[in-house]
């Protein structure tokens, strides 16, 4: 195109403002992505945790791999080469003089803008005589000068100097490439052929591929597709899965097998070892020849897992591939959860479709929590503890303790404990108390309703209905969780007591009635004799930390309950004398009032619950938009590789049919406290039906929560629909 004029960069000077700028866009976002984190305040944590994790495998592990590990330390030494580079680039670009300026013939004679002609052939005469060659002056600061004098003297070049700026009139648009000219020499041709083909014919194509296969073979939770297919499939063909075989249908993944994951290893010492650990496993079904059960890879996965659960030692070789094994079965149990949750939806959905039932999803959570633990499923869980052993067991189980559970084991008196563990020493006793108290205490508190209705207490056939529930988490040596655990017992005991008198009264003959007045004085006898005996027993509770026998409690119970018989005796009477003084005038005007109560009474019940759906609504936008940590509370796990956040499933189920009624949802973010909403639909029939609200630990075992849940569906609206 004529006028316009096409250059590389001769000099270099462009090329650098390139190259700065792309430096600069790589160096500047992988700090902030790449650089290590604070190192200290990884070791405070650490050491934070050491007097009750100290012990587990996974704390070992971890302060091993901080002292060896040296990928930080490279990280930090290419991150500060490439900041060098791009200061180093920027310090020259700094220094480069600017190519184009712009023409001003007013600063050349050092006059200011708009001076008359007089001055300026004045200022010329005396920059002429200084700079003239003749007189030892610079010869272009010279001819800078005579241009500048003709561009504001002479018409025509003054006319070019202020349309074109530049006094010999318009000249070819020049347009730069900011590359250095070498790279178009012809001497280096080949060069630059070779270099463009290797980065865009060789190195782009392998990376997009290496990508995009990767992305098709992996899902989201970067489990392979797979794998996901061969859960299905079994979880499809066995619908009622037992412990046995949801071990051999885990270690079938793919991602243990060496052709499918480069991490999977199959050694030549498996031949040996291998053989050696199923003898001393026993009956691991090593016949059976369906595959992919009987494949090697299955067979190691499968051995060294129930090794792991047995506590078994194994060579080095092999417990390095037992860590891998094992740092993954979780995030495949709760796969083959997801998987037994699409299936039962569309079992729902089209019909005649096999659902798994309720025991093989429980069992896959009961699985994870034993891979946690490194326990087997017969296994006590206060095994879990350190410094216990099998031969522990029997202080516990004896007759004076009868301590089966972590629950009963924090009931205890501090003496009994004591007592009980004689056979930990001071320091060891303390450390297991340490551990116990940081083990979880869930409150769970359930609230039952229809959502988007204007009878949200209404349950209909067919509608919608939302579970919420209210998770909080304490500690389990707390005084608050010991207190608890304590009125559980009293309550206990008071229903036995409330049952066996209503039992009593039911055996009682007609003939056995006593007279009115005989029941009257028996009644205040009883009422001066439990008052009497009741208040020190109370004051005993108080003192002995909660711990209630069950004469105490029977007692409490009989007190309050004839309490509330006298009450409501003295205001069956009291009433019927007031309705008789009253007049007829005087009750209608009770029964306005009364009314205009009711009327207050219902329009306050109906903001209440306007208030409380708008507090749902902005509850469950905020939820939308909040992103919340998963990393709530590490879990004490002695034999676990990998450090391990307490998470919970909480779901509803019909327990008497096998199956689910809400999907299991993993809840992932309960630090303190949780509110989770579980949704499902009402049962078509109308009826009483009996479900259960679980609440499971995949880090724990032994302290799962089962809690009834009663639903009353009805056709018409505005009734009693739902008790708890």
């Amino acid at each position: 195109m004529a006028g316009q004029q096409f250059q590389y960069d001769d000099s270099g000077n462009t090329f650098f403002y390139f190259l700065t700028s792309f430096v600069g866009l790589i160096v500047i976002p992988a700090t902030y992505y790449l650089w290590p984190r604070d190192q200290n305040a990884e070791q405070l944590r650490l050491k934070s945790l050491r007097r009750v994790h100290g012990r587990c495998l996974w704390y070992r592990l971890r302060l091993m791999k901080s002292q060896q590990s040296i990928v930080p330390t490279l990280k930090k030494a290419a991150l500060l080469f490439g900041w060098a580079v791009f200061l180093l680039l920027a310090y020259k670009v700094s220094k480069l003089d600017r190519e184009y300026q712009e023409y001003n013939p007013y600063e050349v004679l050092n006059l200011d803008p708009g001076a008359s002609v007089s001055e300026i052939k004045k200022q010329y005469r005396i920059l002429s005589l200084k700079h003239h060659p003749d007189k030892g002056g610079d010869e272009a600061t010279f001819m800078r000068i005579v241009k500048a004098h003709s561009a504001l003297t002479n018409d025509e070049s003054r006319q070019n100097w202020e349309m074109y700026g530049n006094p010999d009139g318009p000249g070819a648009t020049s347009f730069g490439i900011a590359l250095p000219a070498w790279i178009v020499d012809q001497k280096n041709s080949m060069l630059v052929l070779l270099v463009y083909g290797l980065a865009f014919m060789v190195i782009l194509p392998v990376v997009v591929g290496t990508w995009w296969y990767r992305s098709i073979r992996y899902s989201g939770d970067q489990i392979l597709i797979s794998t996901t297919q061969l859960f299905m499939h079994f979880m499809y063909k066995t619908p009622n899965m037992n412990m046995k075989r949801l071990t051999m249908v885990l270690t079938a993944a793919f991602e243990f097998d060496p052709r499918s994951n480069k991490e999977a290893t199959i050694r030549p010492t498996d031949n040996i070892e291998v053989p050696q650990l199923i003898r001393e496993l026993g009956n691991i079904n090593v016949k059976k020849k369906e595959p992919p059960f009987c494949y090697p890879y299955s067979l190691k996965a499968r051995v060294l897992v129930l090794a792991h659960l047995a506590r078994m030692e194994v060579s080095e070789e092999l417990e390095e591939d037992q860590r891998f094994v094992v740092r993954k079965s979780p995030a495949f149990l709760q796969e083959m959860i997801n998987v037994g949750c699409q299936l039962t939806m569309m079992a729902n959905s089209r019909g005649g479709f096999h659902a798994p039932r309720l025991v093989t999803i429980e069992n896959c959570m009961k699985l994870t929590q034993m891979i946690v633990q490194g326990l087997q499923e017969s296994k006590s869980p206060l095994l879990q503890l350190p410094h216990f052993e099998e031969e522990h067991l029997r202080y516990c189980i004896s007759k004076k303790y009868k301590v089966r559970t972590l629950q009963d084991l924090v009931s205890l008196k501090d003496s009994d404990r004591r007592s009980m563990l004689r056979f930990l020493g001071e320091e060891k006793y303390d450390e297991v108390m340490a551990v116990l108290g940081t083990f979880p205490h869930i409150t769970m508190d359930t609230k039952l309703q229809v959502l988007d209705d204007e009878d949200s207490n209404n349950i209909t056939a067919g509608s919608i209905v939302t579970v919420t529930v209210t998770l909080t988490r304490k500690r389990m040596s707390g005084p608050a969780v010991c207190k608890f655990i304590n009125l559980r017992f009293l309550l206990f005991f008071n229903f036995l007591y409330l049952k066996q008198g209503d039992a009593n009264k039911a055996k009682t003959k007609v003939w056995q009635n006593k007279s009115k007045g005989a029941k009257k004085a028996a009644k205040s006898k009883r009422k001066k004799l439990t008052k009497k005996k009741a208040t020190p027993a109370l004051a005993k509770t108080k003192q002995a930390n909660g711990n209630v026998t069950g004469n105490e409690a029977t007692a409490a119970a009989v007190a309050a309950k004839e309490e509330e018989d006298e009450a409501s005796d003295k205001g069956s009477e009291s009433d019927e004398g007031e309705a008789n003084k009253d007049s007829p005038s005087e009750r209608d005007e009770d029964s306005d009032k009364q009314s205009d109560t009711e009327v207050d009474e219902v329009a306050g019940d109906d903001e209440e619950e306007w208030e409380a759906l708008q507090q749902s609504i902005q509850r469950r936008e905020r939820a939308l938009l909040e992103t919340k940590s998963k990393v709530t509370h590490p879990a004490y796990s002695l034999y676990f590789p990998e450090e391990k956040q307490e998470w919970w499933w909480l779901y509803i189920a019909d327990r008497r049919d096998q199956t689910l009624v809400s999907m299991p949802y993993h809840v992932c973010t309960l630090k303190d406290s949780e509110e989770v909403e579980l949704k499902f639909p009402a049962p078509s029939k109308t009826g009483n039906y009996q479900y259960s609200v679980i609440l499971r630990s995949d880090s724990y075992l032994g302290l799962d929560q089962i809690k009834p849940l009663k639903v009353m569906t009805r056709k018409k609206l505005g009734w009693d629909t739902f008790r708890f």
